[in-house]
């Protein structure tokens, strides 16, 4: 049995995001969960461990988009599914540092609206 470290609520989500690093540019991956203190992405290439990232996202159940600060934290490479139907899965977790005052530019943002914080 092992013990859950995470302090923050995790949503469950499926949204593609767009995530930049000094080193390794911009690309864009799939969000899986998300919470106050980080997100899993899943994307073919995890960034190394230590990596800082910029990361842009939805906040779950709205339209305001988000810019985070974090930290590559951890790898994934999960396999599951039958012997008849094998699926994997690869990925990292991305623990936020902080989270910036101003959004993206986009289409949803040209609007006058309350900048987005978290709790």
């Amino acid at each position: 049995m092992s013990r859950d470290r995470r302090h923050s609520l995790r949503f469950e989500t499926f949204c593609i995001v767009k995530i930049q690093s000094p080193e390794h540019g911009v690309s864009h991956c799939v969000a899986r969960n998300v919470s106050a203190g980080g997100i899993f992405l899943e994307t073919k290439e995890p960034l190394p461990l230590g990596t800082p990232v910029r990361v842009w996202f939805h906040a779950p159940g709205t339209s305001t988009r988000l810019a985070a600060l974090g930290e590559v934290k951890n790898h994934y490479f999960l396999h599951y599914g039958s012997e008849e139907c094998p699926q994997s899965l690869t990925g990292m977790g991305v623990r936020f540092v902080t989270f910036e005052g101003q959004q993206e530019p986009d289409a949803a943002s040209q609007a006058s609206r309350p900048g987005a914080s978290v709790h």
